[in-house]
């Protein structure tokens, strides 16, 4: 076809553009509009949609935001200790017992002649700054009552840790005693609130030496505290400018408690109910933290979990007007609003446990025939012995040759088959050895040793070196048990099942529950839970933090409240989340602390704080790993960390924990760690190795013994994978003789030295052991 003259052929819209080559240098707008040919694309249409600021207006906004941000965290630091606020709660610990705390404490309330200084019945301090135009709280508990300190640092918004320079003129590391330690390990661990040190006493020190032992005490400071400057506390000056420097340093955040509402109780009154045992406590004192509704639990450590009847709002007896240089309330004190009474229907139940129905597995009445039918097969004589609960699945490792099942009636192992360990000859000489010399000891004690001999405890101590000697033989054979010789390893190990592997092998978590599983509560998806719990908190109606409440907790035990009245321990009102009454299966991560050398055992009686919340219980210890089967410890080795499982009420994380073990009538710090999940279908899986060695080698093909001890037990455990020390894998190919030995194939040459292992598991569970420290554990620790 010709093409006529003076027409240009036009590219149309498909035509190939190739890439161009990059010269590096830079194209202009108008290039790039040239090159595209008006094509735009598809996020650039978009943005069109939305409002397009130049570059003036970016900048304004930017200022915007951030002044935004500035003026927020702004008045949230002018509001802490004003005069519409709650006041700075402080707390003043000594780092040792010698010091007196009460003497500091004097010279803050005399430190400025316009200060206006209160006390309350339970012992809080109140001053009342109006320089300063703020507002604080002190309290001082009992140095001979640790759990006393940990609960008012619970609440505390800054702890004033105290120090004595006339203590530390000897000797420098005297500045903190024991004790003291003991105190800010145990406080570092629960969540510290915002600290500082105050040295006092340096005015009796030599002025030449003054600056010296205080850049000693300062650096021992600097171990705990890195960014802490000390302070000296020894004129009125000096307590001013501690008061300046609580009324302006940077709060520290505890998630923990600022996401719950929480009150200390500054006033404390008692009413019993007019018939039965119970009665009313109304604690007045200033709400921190969050909202708190009438209708939600609270919990008061040493006492338990409550409902309340109603809030009131009472004049705030500390308020002041700094114009007229008096208390605004001081004419008018006893007028109460009411803000807020329980609505029955919307109120949390305190029903912890689920209480299940036997007849819930039950599906329909048996027919004649079937009643026939089991009556038959129970007057078979040939049966075979299964654990409670076996499913199909488990009962299929137990040859069936025309054989019926019935159900053995020990539901669990007996605690010493549970842990039991490969014990020699020679280690049974050596415990006969160790008693022979021991009462040869005690034949030729002198006469000035009867003391000291009076003190020890030679059971403890013989019980003692047994744990340790089970510990270390677990820790150098982990897991590893002799096979029975007077009963069919068929029988003793029924309950375990074979793995191809422990990572990737399928374990159903829902497959023969314990009774007690029937009891608890799970969660669909807890994160998902927790997430909306909290954002339904912050949106809470209620009281609001800040204000001066007195809180009314019904259902008091008039018992319970006089023995908790003999400990003194100081009353802290903790507003719980919902669920968190509930009980179910609580993971907890610990690490071991240097305070206790001896391992702990899985199932030893053990006591916990979990965040706000103090419980003695019975854990089982498992491996910190991902995946979903877990290896069961049996022993919480030192310098470790394990995870422990229990039955406990439901809390939400972050919460940190703390692990105490009772030892010669005293609570030691053993373990330091948080709260990991609340999952039941965590799986805890229990491990044991049985052992054998090689008789005769032929390439890939050896005779191992001294694995089992009858040609049954062979055939029983012959689908189970077998590994050695060395690396090699194989599998049992039949049994040779009567006695034990078996022919078997490996996956190449094994070694003579090697030893050949069976893997057998099981899944174990806590025990429902659950057990809340109120009053009576409390006052017991507080006499030792």
């Amino acid at each position: 076809m010709a093409i006529e003259k003076g027409i240009a052929h036009r590219a149309g819209a498909f035509k190939q553009s190739n890439k161009e080559h990059k010269h590096g240098r830079h194209r202009s707008k108008g290039s790039i509009s040239v090159t595209t040919k008006g094509k735009v694309s598809v996020k650039n249409i978009s943005k069109r949609n939305k409002r397009e600021l130049n570059r003036e207006q970016r900048r304004n906004q930017s200022v915007q935001i951030r002044q935004n941000k500035r003026d927020e965290v702004l008045a949230k630091k002018r509001s802490l200790g004003g005069m519409e606020f709650a006041p700075f709660l402080i707390c003043v610990v000594p780092l040792n017992k010698d010091i007196d705390p009460n003497t500091a404490l004097t010279l803050l309330c005399q430190c400025d002649e316009e200060a206006i200084v209160s006390r309350t019945t339970t012992g809080v301090t109140n001053i009342s700054m109006p320089r300063f135009k703020q507002r604080f709280q002190f309290v001082v508990q009992d140095k001979d009552h640790d759990f006393a300190v940990l609960d008012t640092l619970k609440v505390a918004d800054t702890v004033l840790f105290l120090l004595s320079a006339a203590t530390g003129i000897e000797d420098r590391e005297a500045v903190v005693d024991d004790w003291g330690n003991s105190i800010l390990s145990t406080s570092f661990a629960q969540g510290l609130p915002t600290p500082l040190v105050v040295v006092t006493d340096l005015e009796s020190i030599v002025p030449k030496k003054r600056n010296e032992i205080k850049q000693d005490i300062q650096k021992i400071v600097n171990k705990w505290l890195p960014n802490e400057k000390i302070l000296v506390l020894d004129k009125n000056v000096d307590g001013v400018n501690v008061l300046r420097k609580i009324g302006n340093q940077k709060q520290k955040s505890v998630l923990y408690r600022d996401h719950r509402p929480h009150l200390f109780g500054e006033e404390i009154e008692y009413v019993p109910d007019s018939e039965g045992t119970l009665g009313t406590l109304k604690i007045t004192g200033y709400l921190r933290g969050t909202a708190l509704s009438v209708n939600q639990l609270v919990h008061i450590p040493g006492l338990g979990d409550f409902q309340l009847s109603q809030i009131d709002a009472p004049n705030d007896p500390h308020k002041f007007d700094k114009s007229k240089d008096k208390n605004l309330d001081s004419e008018n004190q006893a007028v109460i609003r009411v803000l807020e009474r329980c609505d029955p229907t919307k109120q949390e139940s305190l029903d912890s446990e689920n209480i299940p129905n036997p007849m819930d597995a039950e599906q329909t009445w048996p027919t004649e025939e079937e009643m026939e039918t089991a009556e038959k097969e129970q007057k078979l004589k040939k049966v075979k012995k299964v654990p409670k609960g076996w499913s199909d699945y488990q009962a299929a490792w137990i040859p069936d040759e025309d054989a019926e099942f019935v159900l053995d009636e020990s539901e669990e192992e007996n605690d010493e088959d549970e842990f039991m360990d490969a014990m020699s000859e020679e280690q049974s000489d050596e415990e006969d050895n160790y008693k022979d010399s021991d009462t040869v000891a005690e034949s030729e004690v002198a006469v000035n040793d009867d003391k000291y001999d009076k003190d020890l405890d030679i059971h403890a101590e013989k019980q003692a070196l047994e744990k340790l000697k089970a510990a270390k033989s677990d820790r150098d054979f982990p897991d590893e048990i002799d096979t029975p010789l007077d009963t069919p390893a068929s029988v003793r190990f029924q309950k375990y099942r074979g793995l191809e592997s422990f990572r990737t092998s399928p374990w159903d978590p829902k497959e023969n529950l314990p009774s007690d599983y029937a009891r608890i509560f799970e969660f669909q998806n807890f994160y998902r839970t927790k997430k909306r719990v909290l954002k339904e908190q912050e949106d809470k109606d209620g009281a609001l933090p800040g204000w001066f409440l007195t809180v009314h907790v019904k259902g008091v035990s008039q018992l319970l409240w006089t023995n908790f009245q003999e400990t003194k321990a100081p009353i802290t009102l903790i507003g719980m989340f919902p669920y968190e009454h509930k009980m179910s299966v609580m993971n907890v991560v610990l690490r071991r602390t240097h305070n206790y050398n001896l391992p702990i055992k899985s199932k030893e009686r053990l006591v916990f704080q979990c965040g706000y919340r103090r419980f003695i219980v019975n854990p089982i210890f498992s491996s910190h790993t991902n995946g979903r089967k877990h290896k069961f410890e049996r022993y919480f080795q030192p310098e470790s960390t394990s995870v422990a499982t229990f039955y406990a009420p439901i809390q939400f994380p972050p919460a940190p924990v703390l692990c105490y073990k009772e030892v010669n009538n005293k609570l030691v710090l053993i373990g330091t760690g948080s709260l990991l999940s609340c999952n039941p279908d965590r799986l805890v899986v229990k491990r044991i190795v049985l052992s054998g060695y090689p008789f005769k080698i032929h390439k890939k093909s050896a005779v191992i013994r001294f694995m089992f001890f009858n040609r049954n037990d062979i055939v029983y455990f012959k689908p189970v994978k077998l590994r050695t020390r060395m690396g090699r894998t194989g599998h049992i190919k039949e049994p040779l003789g009567t006695h034990g030995h078996m022919k078997c194939i490996f996956d190449g040459h094994l070694n003579s030295q090697d030893t050949v292992m069976l893997n057998l598991y099981k899944r174990v569970f806590p025990k429902w052991t659950y057990e809340d420290l109120i009053v009576s554990c409390v006052k017991d620790s507080m006499e030792n």
